[in-house]
Formats: structure tokens, C-alpha cells, sequence
């Protein structure tokens, strides 16, 4: 096992870095609507064909754009996008809280969609190319695990908030705070730093992107880490959107449901803070991860009791784990002028693989039940994990033969 290098100490820069990262994800979690949108939707008359259709513009946007925004990142400031990002979702909000409709709703998700993907690359290329300049880019994986347990406890947060600020001034109260708190954000990015200075007469993004792409064909190992992000993003990150259905399955009353998912996501929010400490791990100790989260999401879920979902808290601390480091081996991997190009190309296999765990989730569910979909949702981990040793074994054989 190769140990990381000596961390470098703190620096003023890498201070103002990761404290502005950490507000930032905040920022971006801490939003009031999330757990009150699809009633608005549904209040103001909308169908449940009518909601789906807005989600699935929602996802078709960010798949569309995720790859084009991670190439003009590339291309321009990323600071830029990262504060363009939250104002484009803060005006879709508005639309909704002001003037509900169909047609309002849909032109929201698709500015939330469009900020959303001009942050997804740009935030990751900018940490990574920052702390690479400041000699501490063995810190990445900590600092953006810490960011997204940030980002979960604001999550948590804004659940716990959003019933009483709704009683106290219904969806014009959760929209207006929403709104605020996307516009804090905005100010919040501006203060991350960023030396990179791309030049004016450099290429376009289009040039870019096809220069990265090409990076992505002929580098193995890039190709082989850009694979391995949405093979463990994509399918729990659309589980968590169920979690809710599972636990209510186990029989628990509805009241409860809210508690359940609290052990679920604490595990998620431990996984994150582990993993500064996990960044040593081979390819054989991520292989081993992975099964074992992969066992416990099986074990956990097909038992059917309030008590097993602390296996499932358990396996969603392992792939948020799986998934912070997967997002460093990425960035290791690439240089600089197409990181950002490359982590969106990563995001549009997530977005995919998310689409697709959505459609093999329905049908799953509707056949045999949630638990049961949850556990048949182990085996794609399960043959990740077989891939992984199976390169590392050959990797180390071709070692041993060479003179």
C-alpha cells in the first residue's frame, strides 16, 4: 500500500479555500422548498404525470448541459460559474413562490438544472487546482468529504425548519427564504480564489472539451477513474429518494419515518467525514469497501425492520465514502486545463446512471416490493467491487513479472 505524502501545513489560502467551500455547501443544501415542492406543485392543480414530466425536464437539462458547462469552465473563470449557478436557481424559485404554473415551474427546473450544472466540475477542478498550488492536494478528499457532510447536516436542517416556517407563512415564507439563501450563496462563491487565469486568446470550449475527451480515450487510468465515479454515485444516489418508502415499509407509523431516515443520513454524513483518512486505500481496499457496504444495503434491507435500517445507514456511509474518494482518484488522474471538462463527463455517466437506477427501481419495486429493491440494488456494487480486484490482482502480477 502506497501511504500518502506528509500533509503540508495550513495556509491563509487554503483557510479562506475551505472555509468558503464549507459555506458554500451550505449554502446550496440549506433550502427550505426541497421538502415542500411537490406539495406546491400539487396544490396549485398539477397531475402526478404533470410533476413527473417537470422532473424529468429537470434531469434532461442537467444532462444536456453537464458536459458543455464542465468544458466553459475549463474555458473561463470557474469562480464565474460558481456564482452564476445559485442566482440562476434563486430566480427559478421566485418563479414558482410568484407565479405558480406549469409553465413557471418548468422555466424554474430548468434554470435549477442549468445553475446546477455550471457548478458540477467547476466546484471540484477549482478545490482540487487550489490546493494543488498551495502543496496540499492530499488534502482533497478530506476537505470535500467534510464539505458534503456540511451539506447534509444543512439538508437535515432545512427539513427540521421547513415545517414551522411553512404553518408560520406557507410557501411565500419557505420560497422568500429559499430565494435568500440561494442569493447567499452566490456572494459566498465569490469569495473562493482562484489563480488560474485562462487567456483570452486560448481555446473555446468547444476545443476544450474535444481536447478532454481525447485525454479520457487514450489514458487508461483517467479512462478507468472516470468510470468508476458513476459506478458508485449513480445507483444510491438514486436510492435516497426512496429511503422514505423503505423505512415506511418496515411497518413504522408515519410520524416516525423523519427519525429513520435521520440514522440513515448520519451514516452518510460519517462516510463523508472518513474520508481524509480512507484516502490511503489500494484498489483492493476499495474493492473490499464497497462489498461490504454492498452486503450490509442487502442484509439491511431485505430484513424488513426498523432496527436493519442502521445496515442501511451503514452502507450509505460507504458509497458517500466510496464516492468522495472516487471523485479524488479523478482529479489526481487529470491535469489542469481539462479537470473541470473531465468531472462532468464523470457527472454525465452519474446523471445516466442515476436515470437508469430510476426506471430498474420501478419496476423492481412494483414487482417485489422495496425491500427487495433496495437489496437487488447491492449487485451492481457487488460487480464494481469484482472489477476493481480483478485489475488490481492483474495490475500486481504484471508487477511481480517485470524484470
Amino acid at each position: 500500500m502506497t501511504l500518502s505524502p506528509e500533509r503540508a501545513p495550513a495556509t491563509a489560502g487554503t483557510r479562506r479555500l475551505t472555509r468558503t467551500l464549507y459555506a458554500s455547501a451550505f449554502c446550496d443544501e440549506f433550502v427550505l422548498l426541497y421538502p415542500v415542492y411537490a406539495l406546491l406543485f400539487s396544490d396549485t392543480g398539477l397531475s402526478v404525470w404533470q410533476i413527473s414530466s417537470l422532473f424529468a425536464l429537470w434531469s434532461l437539462t442537467g444532462v444536456l448541459l453537464e458536459v458543455p458547462s464542465g468544458a466553459w469552465a475549463d474555458a473561463v473563470s470557474r469562480r464565474l460559474l460558481l456564482v452564476l449557478g445559485p442566482l440562476l436557481t434563486a430566480a427559478g424559485f421566485a418563479l414558482w413562490v410568484l407565479v405558480p404554473s406549469y409553465g413557471a415551474f418548468a422555466l424554474g427546473f430548468v434554470l435549477w438544472g442549468t445553475g446546477g450544472a455550471l457548478g458540477s466540475g467547476a466546484l471540484e477542478a477549482l478545490v482540487y487546482d487550489e490546493l494543488d498550488r498551495a502543496g496540499a492536494a492530499d488534502r482533497y478528499a478530506r476537505v470535500m468529504g467534510r464539505a458534503r457532510a456540511v451539506g447534509i447536516a444543512a439538508t437535515m436542517t432545512a427539513m427540521g425548519l421547513a415545517g414551522p416556517v411553512f404553518a408560520w407563512g406557507g410557501y411565500g415564507a419557505v420560497g422568500a427564504a429559499s430565494v435568500l439563501v440561494c442569493l447567499a450563496g452566490a456572494a459566498v462563491a465569490t469569495r473562493f480564489p482562484e489563480h488560474r487565469e485562462p487567456s483570452a486568446g486560448g481555446p473555446g470550449w468547444t476545443a476544450t472539451l474535444r481536447a478532454g475527451l481525447a485525454d479520457a480515450r487514450t489514458d487508461r487510468s483517467v479512462r478507468g477513474a472516470l468510470l468508476l465515479v458513476p459506478a458508485v454515485t449513480a445507483v444510491w444516489g438514486a436510492l435516497d429518494e426512496y429511503t422514505p418508502l423503505l423505512a415506511l415499509d418496515t411497518g413504522v407509523a408515519e410520524e416516525t419515518v423523519p427519525w429513520l431516515l435521520l440514522v440513515i443520513w448520519a451514516g452518510a454524513t460519517v462516510g463523508s467525514l472518513l474520508a481524509g483518512a480512507a484516502d490511503r486505500l489500494t484498489a483492493t481496499g476499495f474493492a473490499a469497501l464497497l462489498t461490504g457496504s454492498a452486503l450490509a444495503l442487502a442484509v439491511g434491507a431485505a430484513a424488513g425492520t426498523p432496527a436493519a435500517l442502521v445496515l442501511v445507514g451503514l452502507a450509505f456511509g460507504g458509497f458517500q465514502l466510496a464516492t468522495v474518494l472516487a471523485d479524488a482518484r479523478l482529479q489526481r488522474r487529470i491535469d489542469d486545463t481539462g479537470r473541470a471538462t473531465l468531472t462532468s463527463v464523470a457527472g454525465l455517466g452519474t446523471e445516466l446512471g442515476t436515470l437508469a437506477t430510476y426506471g430498474a427501481y420501478a419496476v423492481a419495486s412494483s414487482a417485489t416490493g422495496h425491500g427487495t429493491a433496495f437489496a437487488l440494488a447491492a449487485v451492481p456494487y457487488l460487480l464494481t467491487a469484482l472489477a476493481l480486484a480483478t485489475v488490481a490482482r492483474a495490475t500486481a502480477a504484471a508487477a511481480r513479472a517485470r524484470p
